[in-house]
């Protein structure tokens, strides 16, 4: 019984040091970029599925799978709303002093009203998995 405890115990310490898990938490829609061991430029998409052994990705109009062992890094863009919306509303106090040569009703307040849209830049991407130190083999040079 015992050493089914500390079996289980094991277990999941390994689980939750496994970088692995971080990919499968993220969403499907989510923009990635792979850069695969032995390719000079990374791979951008957006993610479709994940699997223990693989990822799927979406490029323009085509599915990609790669591998869990091809991939170097894996970084993952964060979702932040890129739009902010402002909207202000300012009371004006009223002129006191009447126009020369009008007749002036009474005073009253008045208000102005703004509103706007900022669109900003996307987030940076931020590293989610990297390949683990002891899992790289050697790749040919081409």
């Amino acid at each position: 019984m015992k050493a089914l405890l500390i079996l289980l115990t094991l277990s999941v310490a390994f689980a939750a040091d496994d970088p692995w898990t971080k990919v499968k938490d993220l969403k499907s829609g989510s923009e990635v970029r792979i850069l695969k061991r032995g390719a000079q430029k990374p791979i951008e998409g957006k993610l479709d599925e994940v699997r223990d052994d693989a990822v799927v990705v979406v490029l323009k109009n085509e599915q990609v799978s790669v591998a869990k062992s091809d991939i170097e890094r894996l970084d993952a863009r964060p979702k932040a709303g890129r739009v902010t919306r402002t909207s202000d509303a300012r009371q004006t106090d009223p002129d006191p002093t009447p126009p020369a040569g009008m007749g002036h009703g009474a005073n009253v307040p008045g208000t102005n009203y703004s509103s706007g849209l900022s669109v900003g830049s996307k987030p940076d991407y931020e590293t989610v998995y990297r390949r683990p130190a002891g899992a790289s083999k050697a790749v040919p040079k081409q």
